[in-house]
């Protein structure tokens, strides 16, 4: 699992060192100060090492012997004071912010976020989960246990690290705005597969996929509306489909009365974490392995733990229970019941040239 930082990382990591940063700044002046100081007060009588150890003993307050003598020299003295003085106060705030970077676990994370970075450049043809909430985690469950690629984007960042324990492992995700065009190009929407929208706020939901859509056009943007006056919106906005939680759930009481049976065979099949058998689909491919073969022949091709339920032919049919000498042309979708080993052998046949 993989974590990005779009300006997340470019942006955030820089605001998370920034303190620290901006005294080691402060400090590095005041020591070049010091050094021109005590070269003008030394002349010509003295090195620019000469100047570098004076300016190194008066900021550490080491008291060693003096290199350049200031005793009888009152312009030398005050600007020795006040080297002192400012030196001292920003050694005090440098090591405090060090400090505190260190201990307070900003350092874990601009670790944790920089290998995120790594592992999210590694991944193509992706899903870009918008929202780790409760809707969310059910949506990256489901894709984990499936083995999906997937980059998850959420702008709490222990949200992400709660998840990423939950499930033992590191997902992708990028710590950000999901609305922002440049944390939706952190996570590599541009080479996704598609999109889930699925943050707190209907409006968010809407902006989100009107920005997905302009950055790619070719992805499948699935939206979740809570107010269903929202659904027309985000169809404007480019969503493929948009799912209503209110409306499933009615859907699903429904079905627990009138077919119980089959209710707890879908939620047995989804909670099965052994074989993880889904209901999934895949296109035959121009010239591909898959074209011009029958359904029969699938099983002939060692792909095990397949069960073809219908057909979709190009022109927009369906063809339920196909028969075994039925044959696979272009652009069929193929809907079966299989596991994951299936479901990737069926991808790999379906767009593999012969």
């Amino acid at each position: 699992m993989n974590v990005r930082e779009p300006r997340t990382l470019a942006a955030r990591v820089p605001e998370a060192l920034r303190p620290a940063v901006r005294a080691a700044l402060l400090l590095v002046s005041i020591f070049i100060a010091g050094t021109i100081g005590f070269l003008i007060i030394g002349g010509a009588k003295h090195t620019l090492l000469d100047a570098i150890y004076m300016t190194t003993i008066t900021l550490t307050t080491v008291g060693f012997e003096e290199a350049i003598r200031i005793n009888d020299r009152p312009g030398a003295q005050i600007f020795t004071v006040l080297l002192l003085l400012f030196g001292t106060g920003t050694f005090v705030y440098f090591f405090s912010n060090l400090t505190a970077f260190l201990v307070e676990g900003t350092l874990g994370r601009v670790f944790w976020r920089r290998r995120m970075i790594r592992k999210i450049d590694q991944i193509r043809d992706h899903v870009v989960v918008c929202g780790a909430g409760h809707t969310g985690e059910h949506v990256v469950r489901e894709l984990h246990e499936t083995g999906r690629p997937f980059v998850v984007v959420d702008p709490n960042e222990d949200r992400i690290r709660e998840l990423q324990a939950r499930f033992g492992g590191e997902f992708p995700a990028v710590v950000g705005d999901a609305t922002d065009d440049e944390v939706l190009t952190a996570a590599g929407l541009p080479q996704a597969r598609g999109l889930v929208a699925c943050v707190s706020a209907d409006k968010d939901n809407v902006l989100v996929t009107f920005t997905a859509r302009s950055l790619n056009p070719r992805a499948r943007i699935v939206a979740r509306c809570r107010d269903i006056r929202t659904e027309a919106k985000l169809i404007r906005a480019g969503a493929d489909a948009v799912v209503s939680p209110d409306r499933i759930g009615g859907l699903r009481l429904a079905s627990e009365m009138l077919r119980p049976t089959v209710v707890s065979f879908l939620d047995i099949m989804l909670r099965d974490t052994d074989r993880r058998w889904r209901v999934e689909e895949v296109t035959v491919g121009a010239g591909s392995q898959l074209d011009g073969l029958t359904v029969e022949s699938l099983h002939g091709r060692k792909i095990a733990d397949c069960v073809v339920l219908a057909l979709h032919s190009p022109d927009g049919n369906w063809l339920y229970n196909p028969g075994a000498d039925l044959v696979l042309r272009p652009n069929t979708g193929i809907v079966f019941m299989g596991s994951p080993d299936a479901r990737a052998s069926l991808e790999h046949a379906a767009r593999a040239t012969l």
